[in-house]
């Protein structure tokens, strides 16, 4: 029986059977990915969208959940934000909401959505203490049907709070991937958020940089508007992965407020720097599991 989504039951959460049913989800997702930013106003949305979008190019089955509780965007950006959310009654009683999909007319495997957008109105701030906000987050990652996944990604709340904090320690993160972009400011606030994922023993934490630089439509000559270089200088002083650079593309703008990944504009640079950072995060990841695999038998 499928229903209309309920609004999220956020006083009667069970701390210890909810957190269960993450353990029990999470066993069959093969990678999960954390996007995050020590800052806001870098992209990490759209970066977290493009690198699963990139992910579903390639025939993977990804999972999005958008984790930025104050500020959801990604279902807008993935083109699912005025689908309805519905719900299934579970044997013991429960209802897991069914996330929204989308496959770009067949372009992608099919990406599941799951944000608080589809859940309150689009002009309604939620304004909310931070633990509520991270039991929110738990319940959309626990009460909903999720299924098998290659990969899935977290887009998180900008910064190094609770809310990242919770869910750093509920998940079993496989990768951490920190947006930035080349100005100092913004690599000040990047390099405590490589470091909190250092601290939170994430296996493999790796920089991307966006906002790198501006073609120029009439004449073709890159601009460096933020400067150049700051993000892989960063990842070197950390001693983390640097994946690579992603242009300012004119094309990006339109693209995100009409809900298609930038990654789907195949003759855009943006879209090939976005595959050629997902070859690099897929390639890196196989290796590790494939070391954990020999040290286990």
């Amino acid at each position: 029986m499928t229903i209309k989504a309920p609004t999220l039951n956020i006083g009667g959460l069970g701390a210890d059977p909810l957190t269960q049913r993450i353990n029990e989800k999470q066993t069959k997702w093969k990678y999960k990915i954390a996007v995050l930013s020590g800052k806001g106003g870098v992209g990490k949305s759209t970066v977290a969208v493009n690198l699963a979008a990139a992910l579903a190019k390639k025939g993977y089955f990804v999972g999005v959940l958008d984790a930025d509780i104050h500020g959801p965007n990604v279902a807008k950006m993935l083109g699912v934000d005025k689908a309805d959310v519905l719900a299934e009654k579970m044997e013991d009683g429960r209802f897991e909401m069914i996330p929204p999909m989308n496959d770009f007319l067949g372009q992608v495997t099919p990406i599941k959505v799951m944000s608080m957008g589809f859940l309150v109105p689009e002009d309604q701030p939620i304004i909310w203490r931070g633990s509520l906000v991270t039991k929110a987050i738990k319940q959309l990652l626990g009460d909903v049907k999720w299924g098998e996944l290659d990969f899935m990604i977290i887009d998180f709340p900008p910064g190094t709070g609770d809310e990242i904090l919770t869910v750093t320690q509920t998940l079993q993160l496989d990768a951490a991937v920190i947006v930035t972009t080349p100005q100092d400011v913004a690599l000040l606030d990047t390099g405590k958020a490589v470091n909190m994922m250092k601290k939170m023993e994430v296996p493999y934490v790796a920089v991307v940089e966006n906002m790198s630089y501006l073609i120029c439509p009439h004449c073709g000559n890159e601009i460096d508007l933020f400067g150049k270089g700051g993000g892989r200088k960063l990842a070197e002083k950390e001693g983390v992965d640097f994946l690579g650079e992603i242009p300012i593309d004119l094309k990006a703008r339109e693209a995100s407020d009409a809900g298609i990944p930038i990654v789907l504009y195949e003759d855009t640079v943006a879209a090939k720097a976005f595959m050629e950072i997902v070859d690099k995060l897929v390639a890196k990841l196989e290796e590790m599991k494939g070391k954990e695999e020999q040290e286990s038998e």
